[in-house]
């Protein structure tokens, strides 16, 4: 039992672990901005150019009949649907931007390396046959 806790101590303590603790904190609280910028300050414009329209209060009562003898209505919001799936777009396009711009700063960080550590590759030595033949090429010339 010691064992294992003293496993998962060092699996909980890796910075990858961290850093998605910290990811999922922080794309939480991000949910909630955009869920907020969604229906408190985009879609009341939209409604409102649409016949000034709540999306949230957009549904439909599946049983109309049972609810005029005081059972309470059975509806599918779809309004709420629409606004998720505009909250839901606009979070997966803003993280698809953070990513993009991560990946060409490390592309960029990546190269810049690569410039650096990239020395031209050094003359190969002659082989013996080579160095010999250019001593006899250096005799014969000398003789002239």
């Amino acid at each position: 039992m010691k064992k294992l806790l003293q496993e998962f101590k060092a699996f909980a303590m890796k910075g990858s672990v961290i850093d998605m603790a910290v990811g999922i904190i922080i794309g939480g609280g991000f949910g909630k901005v955009v869920a907020s910028l969604v229906s408190d300050v985009i879609m009341p414009p939209i409604g409102l150019l649409i016949g000034g329209v709540n999306f949230t209060e957009l549904k439909a009562v599946l049983n109309p009949n049972s609810v005029k003898e005081g059972v309470e209505a059975v509806t599918l919001n779809y309004g709420t649907f629409i606004q998720t799936i505009i909250d839901f777009t606009i979070i997966a396009f803003s993280i698809f931007m953070v990513i993009r711009l991560i990946n060409k700063l490390h592309n960029m960080t990546k190269k810049k390396e690569d410039e650096v550590e990239i020395a031209p590759p050094a003359a190969p030595e002659p082989t013996k046959e080579e160095i010999l033949l250019t001593e006899i090429r250096d005799l014969l010339k000398s003789k002239n």
